[in-house]
């Protein structure tokens, strides 16, 4: 059995364009799997989840794994349009196999409008369902960027996330 520490950190980020919605190529507004009212949409080649997207590099780093980039190419047709539900269940999976669960999650997605703290506990909920971890161990904050460069312009929304992974008991094989 290999020796693991007892605890992995990761940092991950994203960013993604926003346009006006219903614009070629523009997708709508959906962050942390919950889809937002906006006047405003996501120019991405998957749904453009920022927030799951920054998660799943998060727990990748933080086991010294590939990036989402690497894992799920925007190049291949059959990530056009993806649910990036998709790709948190794969870092998950990758999670479970590696021998660490998560310990704790905080999140913080910038974004100026519409503010995400009215939908914040049902993001809370569709990140512990998916990870597999009780509500208290996940984390997000909503800021906006006080009408700053291009997230403040609404021309843009990016999120950071941090995860700490400990040991979970269960033999590596």
């Amino acid at each position: 059995m290999t020796h693991l520490p007892l605890l992995r950190i990761g940092h991950g980020y994203d960013l993604h364009r926003l346009e006006a919605a219903g614009g070629p190529g523009v997708r709508p507004l959906v962050v942390g799997g919950v889809f937002l009212e906006s006047d405003r949409g996501v120019v991405a080649h998957s749904d453009g989840d920022v927030l799951y997207h920054a998660v799943v590099d998060a727990i990748q780093g933080a086991l010294a794994q590939p990036d989402i980039g690497q894992i799920f190419p925007d190049h291949l047709p059959e990530n056009a349009g993806r649910d990036s539900e998709v790709f948190l269940e794969a870092a998950w999976r990758t999670l479970a196999a590696s021998g660490y669960e998560l310990a704790n999650l905080d999140a913080t997605v910038i974004l100026e409008k519409p503010r995400i703290g009215p939908v914040k506990d049902q993001i809370r909920q569709n990140l512990s369902r998916v990870l597999q971890a009780p509500m208290e161990r996940v984390n997000v904050k909503g800021k906006s960027h006080e009408k700053v460069d291009a997230v403040g312009e609404r021309r843009a929304i990016e999120a950071h996330v941090v995860v700490l992974l400990q040991r979970s008991g269960r033999s590596v094989v």
